[in-house]
């Protein structure tokens, strides 16, 4: 049993992944219409007991086209030579969907500005306005 490491806190297990090898499409002359490289890997979410079930809500939800009615994400890779570099791209893809999906950004806590940012901002915004009424020509006596 091995585990694929996704995150400090989320690891799947191996056995939860079913790997199809297909024939690729596009050009590639006889490699491609002879030798099953591309990988058809599927990964059910639904069912999966090693992902929170708030990166399942996530996942499900996101509305992806990867994602079949039952809750199973399939990925197609096929655009290496070999099948164990096309495995290793489709897990790859899998483990950035979970790590997105798990990503939880830090709550904004809204900050005051200090006394002295409100001087300077003062300060600066009377000397623009002096530099401003010096540029009209006329001579202010005040």
């Amino acid at each position: 049993m091995a585990l694929i490491r996704i995150t400090a806190n989320i690891s799947i297990d191996e056995t939860e992944l079913h790997e199809k090898f297909v024939r690729s499409s596009g050009p590639g002359g006889q490699n491609v219409n002879k030798v099953s490289t591309a990988v058809q890997l599927r990964f059910n979410v639904a069912q999966s007991e090693n992902i929170p079930h708030s990166v399942k809500m996530k996942i499900l939800n996101s509305g992806d086209s990867r994602l079949t009615k039952d809750g199973e994400l399939v990925l197609i890779a096929e655009s290496f030579r070999t099948q164990e570099a096309n495995r290793k791209d489709a897990v790859e893809r899998l483990k950035e969907i979970i790590r997105k999906a798990a990503f939880v950004p830090k709550k904004r806590i809204p900050t005051r500005p200090s006394l002295g940012a409100k001087k300077r901002r003062l300060e600066s915004k009377a000397k623009r306005s002096t530099i401003k009424k010096n540029r009209s020509g006329k001579i202010n006596l005040d």
